[in-house]
C-alpha cells in the first residue's frame, strides 16, 4: 500500500470515527429532575455553558438565512404559576404600537407530554432583550421582528420546567418543528 494509500485510508477511519461519536453525542439524551426527566435536543443546536446560574441547559441554534443573529433555547426549573410567567413573558414584547403584547396576542396550546401537562407559548413582536437576564438591571435591547416559543412541562411530582426559544421571526420559524419535535421527546423515568 503506498504511503498517500495509506493516509487517505487513516483520514477515512478518522471521518468515520468523528462522524460516529456526533451521531452518539446527538442522540445521548439531557436529563432533568435528578436524571427523572430527559429530553433530546435537535443535532444542528449547538450546547453550550448557560450563561446565567438558573438556566440548567443553554443551547444557540443556527440563524435562518437573512437573520442576523443566531436563536437562544433555554431550559431551567422554576416555581410560579403559568399565569405569572405568560404574563412575564408578555411584558418581554411589544406590540407594532410600541405597547406591551396583550395576552389575546399569545398563542397558548395544551397538551399532555409523557403523562405530564404541557403549555406551549408562541409570542411575536419587538422582543425586549436583556443580556443579563429578564431580572438584570439595565435597559433592554430592542430586538423588532423577533419570535419566541415556549414550553413548559407540569409535573406533578417534580416541579415545572421551562423551555424558552426565542430569536429572530425566520429562525424560529425555521425551527419550529425540531423544538415541538423536541418537547415530545420528553420522558419520564
Amino acid at each position: 500500500m503506498s504511503r498517500n494509500h495509506q493516509r487517505l485510508v487513516a483520514v477515512l477511519m478518522f471521518s468515520v470515527a468523528v462522524l460516529f461519536v456526533h451521531v452518539l453525542a446527538a442522540d445521548e439524551a439531557i436529563q432533568l429532575a435528578d436524571g427523572k426527566l430527559s429530553f433530546k435536543a435537535p443535532q444542528r443546536w449547538q450546547r453550550k455553558q448557560p450563561s446565567s446560574s438558573i438556566v440548567e441547559h443553554e443551547f444557540v441554534i443556527p440563524k435562518a438565512e437573512g437573520d442576523a443573529a443566531d436563536g437562544r433555547m433555554t431550559v431551567m426549573g422554576a416555581g410560579g404559576s403559568i399565569d405569572a410567567n405568560i404574563d412575564r413573558w408578555l411584558g418581554q414584547f411589544l406590540d407594532a404600537d410600541g405597547k406591551k403584547l396583550a395576552k389575546d396576542k399569545a398563542k397558548i396550546d395544551k397538551k399532555q407530554i409523557a403523562g405530564e401537562d404541557l403549555v406551549i407559548v408562541d409570542l411575536s413582536g419587538t422582543y425586549l432583550d436583556k443580556p443579563g437576564g429578564p431580572f438584570a438591571p439595565g435597559a433592554a435591547v430592542e430586538r423588532k421582528n423577533y419570535r419566541m416559543l415556549a414550553g413548559v412541562v407540569v409535573t406533578k411530582k417534580l416541579g415545572n420546567y421551562f423551555f424558552k426559544f426565542y430569536g429572530p421571526d425566520k429562525t424560529i420559524e425555521a425551527h419550529e418543528d425540531a423544538f415541538l419535535t423536541m418537547l415530545e421527546s420528553l420522558e419520564k423515568k
